[in-house]
């Protein structure tokens, strides 16, 4: 077994502290990397605390992981020490569903495992621990290549808020002609403008917040609507054949979705805590979609990194010591970040 050390909570009730733990030894196709930068996402906070379902504890958070290779297994082609490497949301699928054969592992029919608070289906069955530690072990094909192209730290959060926004605007092909609305400047939304400008897409910020208008436009949004503002939303009724809507807390769907042009799509990437009623007639009047939309698969995060190496797209970041970490929690859950915190690991 390695030796590894990381940040912990014991419970949901309980602050992240040090905790020292095993990874297991690298197999035939492993890859083993050590955790240079980690980004703390906002699913980090809700899993902590038990808020989608019960936790795994201890939990070592944290899934927008990038490092260097320092041992692989003699099974291994795609990756050498030495290499820049990063895992994502998921270490592992059954690979032989009709999802899997695709691409599509996080849509895998026989289930997925996370990169935390996961238990290990397709190993020995012991839980997965995340990236707030020093060092891990992943399968070959869960692991991507980062280009040296760009700076590593702000590359992590591509591996969530990247390919969560990334995804969606591909799948539904997104770009030169449209009118893309993104709902939420954050962690999610900051990277949704930078992709569907780089896209083509025309980008409206919708927002709560007049104080995101400034950085809206400087993050390269064409246009920015205050959705408190009843003279602005009555303008912009009909307007968009697009909403990427990146809100993680209750919101109207109904006041989005009047917003559409006949035939437009509302894709869900934001997680509410509590259920939504949506009323039908909101949907029926113009024919509008409601959709969803989780992460991607490995080629697509890997296609995403290629994009964002050709582009220079990276994610607005905050740099922290890991003993930080409840700090970074409580400024997130109040929108204090712009626009994604990141561990730097060497402080652990």
């Amino acid at each position: 077994m390695i030796a590894a050390k990381a940040y912990a909570a014991q419970n949901p009730a309980a602050p992240l502290t040090p905790w020292n733990f095993e990874r297991r030894e690298v197999g035939p196709h492993d890859v083993q990397f050590d955790i240079l930068y980690c980004g703390v996402c906002h699913s980090d906070l809700h899993q902590v605390r038990n808020d989608w379902f019960p936790g795994i504890f201890p939990m070592v958070p944290g899934h927008e992981i990038v490092g260097r290779v320092v041992k692989v297994g003699d099974h291994v082609k795609k990756f050498k020490v030495g290499d820049l490497a990063g895992t994502g949301c998921l270490v592992d699928s059954c690979r032989t569903c009709d999802n899997c054969r695709e691409g599509l592992e996080q849509y895998c029919s026989n289930g997925y495992v996370l990169t935390y608070n996961s238990l290990d289906k397709y190993g020995d069955g012991s839980p997965t621990y995340g990236g707030y530690s020093n060092t891990i072990v992943v399968k070959e094909d869960f692991v991507v290549h980062i280009s040296d192209k760009l700076p590593l730290a702000a590359t992590a959060p591509l591996l969530c808020a990247g390919i969560t926004t990334y995804s969606p605007l591909k799948h539904w092909k997104v770009g030169k002609g449209h009118k893309l609305a993104v709902l939420g400047l954050g962690g999610l939304g900051h990277m949704a403008v930078k992709f569907g400008v780089a896209l083509g897409a025309e980008v409206t910020i919708l927002s709560t917040s007049p104080k995101k208008e400034a950085d809206a436009k400087k993050l390269g949004a064409h246009h920015f609507v205050l959705t408190t503002d009843a003279a602005q939303v009555k303008k912009a009724r009909g307007s968009f054949d697009f909403i990427l809507d990146t809100v993680s807390a209750e919101h109207d769907f109904a006041l989005y979705l009047s917003l559409l042009k006949t035939n437009g799509t509302h894709i869900c990437v934001g997680v509410p805590p509590t259920p939504n009623r949506i009323p039908a007639f909101s949907l029926i009047d113009g024919r509008k979609s409601l959709a969803g939309s989780a992460i991607g698969g490995l080629p697509e995060t890997q296609e995403m990194l290629d994009f964002c190496a050709a582009h220079n797209i990276v994610s607005d970041i905050e740099l922290i010591n890991i003993k930080d970490i409840q700090t970074a929690f409580e400024r997130m859950e109040k929108g204090d970040v712009r626009y994604r915190f990141v561990i730097d690991m060497a402080t652990l």
